[in-house]
């Protein structure tokens, strides 16, 4: 004890001819050369301190509410050893490390090296820069590089999220954190999770760099890269990212998405997959509200319908989908393509300018110039509305200079025109067609023997209605007065073997779903002109059809 004692009063001794320190109401105090400040840790306060130099010459104990500073950075704890060869402090209870008035880290452990100006804290450690905390049992602080890290588990918090991971770095200068493995962010509206996150507390901005999902109670996210406002809610994300929201799945190469507002914009190879209605719009580019239930799309836009065993495809130049009374059980929908409409099914396709899809009648409009295919049938008019009941077809409308033809080989066709004509189907075959107004047909019955065709039959009249099986005209009856000339094949007039309407546009029929976005379009001269008819019109009426007078 008395050699302790005189080691004791020996170093107090010197360090006071040294200038280096003072009794100031019977405690220790130290006052440290400006020049070694910056290099040596001091000693500003301590109850009590104890240096031993036959044992530990090169360490000084200290008690009891010690205080220590090295550079600007000020320390505190119950007591500590101080490493006066090697420039470290290794500090116990109620530990904390102070720099400014805005850094503040606690534990009830600290190893600090001067020289590497490192500090490692354990047990309970807390960061606290301002209005972030960071929570760890185990962290490093760097002030060279002013960053601390962790590596067994920690929290950061923030006004606004919650963020834990396994591994994690946080920069005070830079506000930047750096967290891996298990990644989690909790906000109060959402979560993300991932294994790498980088996320910044100045801004709230979370920088995604691998698989991450964002959720919320009515929608989520899918991305391996891009960036998440968690204040606005809106990203930006690539890599065929995915956004899931009551039963749509809206995927693209890039998307923007503002959780908010409601709205997605997706660029490249984009797909809106709708799983409850079973259709799916794609394009280059789509705008999609998921609050109104809108969406629009173009650039080699497409839209599929696959409620059916055999999907239907439809290209346009820009395909819009509009919701009425979204959210409500009042609720319909219209898909709507305009410019260059073309349409693929294996058993029916068409083209047209533009055309409607209704959800509430499920009707099917097509507009200017329309043209649809059923077999070896081809429907046109100046507008066709096609009507559907449980995703089949049940019936054709086609108003105003409407004409019906089947071809029965190449030198052959089955004819009708009329200002109207309804075509019913059943089991998606027609079994039944009327038409009204200036019909006009071209029939050639079969032998039912050998199914050949045994003359040719003209006839005129005012209304018409036909019954078909097996896709062929089986009988037909006019009602009204009707005229009509029967033509053996080898004594039809020349000419006569073709109505004035007649065009056969089979060069414009899609031919696979792919064949969709090559417009072909109509020669001026068979451009269908809109007409308008009197009301008991006569055959001339037709000459004015396909431009031709």
């Amino acid at each position: 004890m008395q050699a302790g004692f005189l080691c004791l009063f020996s170093l107090c001794f010197m360090s006071m001819i040294n200038g280096q320190s003072s009794m100031v109401n019977g405690q220790w105090s130290i006052d440290q050369d400006p020049q070694k400040q910056k290099v040596r840790i001091d000693l500003l306060y301590a109850d009590e301190a104890v240096a031993d130099q036959n044992q530990r010459p090169d360490v000084q104990v200290l008690r009891g509410s010690v205080k220590l500073k090295h550079d600007s950075m000020y320390m505190y704890c119950d007591s500590a050893l101080i490493f006066e060869k090697i420039n470290s402090v290794e500090a116990f209870g109620n530990c904390r490390m102070e720099q400014g008035d805005t850094l503040f880290i606690y534990g009830d452990y600290m190893y600090y090296d001067g020289i590497a100006q490192l500090a490692k804290l354990r047990e309970n450690v807390r960061l606290i820069n301002r209005e972030t905390q960071l929570e760890t049992d185990s962290l490093d602080y760097d002030r060279v590089q002013n960053l601390g890290y962790y590596f067994d588990g920690g929290t950061l918090r923030d006004t606004v999220n919650v963020l834990t991971s396994m591994l994690g770095e946080y920069s005070p200068a830079t506000k930047q954190a750096v967290f891996e493995y298990n990644v989690e962010l909790v906000n109060p509206q959402f979560t993300l999770t991932s294994e790498d996150l980088i996320y910044n507390t100045a801004t709230k901005i979370a920088s995604i760099s691998s698989e991450a999902e964002i959720v919320n109670e009515q929608s989520h996210v899918y991305t391996s890269s891009g960036v998440y406002n968690t204040v606005t809610e809106r990203g930006e994300l690539y890599n065929r990212s995915v956004v899931v929201n009551e039963g749509r799945r809206l995927t693209g190469d890039t998307l923007l998405y503002d959780r908010q507002q409601g709205f997605g914009e997706a660029f490249g190879r984009v797909a809106l997959n709708d799983t409850v209605n079973k259709n799916v719009l794609t394009g280059d580019y789509c705008y999609y509200d998921e609050l109104q239930e809108n969406a629009f799309a173009t650039k080699r836009a497409v839209a599929i319908d696959y409620s059916q065993g055999d999907s239907l495809y439809m290209h346009g130049d820009t395909l819009k989908l509009v919701t009425f009374y979204p959210k409500t059980d009042s609720a319909y929908r219209e898909m709507r393509a305009y410019n260059h409409v073309r349409v693929y099914r294996s058993d029916v396709q068409a083209v047209c300018d533009s055309l409607v899809v209704n959800s509430k009648d499920s009707c099917m409009t097509m507009y200017r110039d329309p043209v649809l295919w059923h077999g070896e049938e081809q429907l046109l008019g100046e507008m066709v509305k096609v009507y559907s009941n449980d995703s089949t077809i049940e019936r054709a409308h086609i108003i105003n200079q409407a004409l019906a033809i089947e071809r029965f080989d190449t030198a052959h066709y089955n004819q009708i025109t009329g200002k109207e004509m309804i075509a019913y189907f059943v089991d998606g075959e027609i079994r039944e067609t009327e038409v009204n107004g200036n019909v006009l047909t071209i029939y050639h019955p079969i032998d039912e023997k050998d199914s050949t065709i045994i003359v040719m039959v003209y006839a005129e009249g005012s209304y018409l209605k036909m019954f078909m099986k097996d896709r062929k005209m089986d009988k037909g009856m006019f009602v009204g007065k009707t005229t009509g000339t029967a033509y053996p094949l080898s004594q039809v007039p020349k000419g006569k073997d073709k109505l004035e309407a007649f065009v056969w546009f089979d060069y414009m029929r899609p031919l696979s779903k792919d064949d969709i976005f090559e417009w072909k379009g109509k020669p001026e001269d068979q451009v269908l002109k809109k007409i308008e008819r009197e009301s008991t019109g006569a055959p001339r009426d037709i000459k004015v059809r396909h431009g031709k007078r």
